[in-house]
């Protein structure tokens, strides 16, 4: 389960090099403002990933997900914690976000079992 993990960092690490390659100073800066909109400030880390979740749930962006979950994970959010918002952003996005909800859980349990 674990290898969905591995290829969706892989892939990222990957394509993100061949965009960034190209030296387009508005990419850049989307990915830098990206990074640095999730560093601590007047809220800590982990309230930023959790809203970054909750908000690519309910846009229905699976890498975006994947990639907060992931980050969530090594902040050391409970799986409580994370399904919790997870609930908020099915409430808020409605039955169109399940399938997204399913491989959330999906990769979050890949997580877990990677240890």
């Amino acid at each position: 389960m674990s290898d969905i993990v591995k290829e969706f960092n892989d892939y990222r690490a990957r394509m993100n090099d061949h965009i960034l390659a190209d030296n387009n100073k508005i990419i850049k800066r989307i990915f830098n403002l990206d990074t640095n909109a999730y560093q601590k400030g007047a809220l800590d880390v982990k309230t930023k990933e959790l809203l970054g979740l909750v908000a690519s749930t309910v846009l229905r962006c699976d890498d975006c997900i994947r990639y907060h979950l992931e980050t969530c994970y090594k902040e050391g959010l409970t799986k409580e914690e994370v399904v919790e918002s997870l609930s908020i952003a099915t409430l808020v996005g409605g039955t169109i976000v399940i399938p997204h909800l399913r491989r959330a859980y999906e990769y979050w349990d890949a997580l877990e079992q990677q240890g």
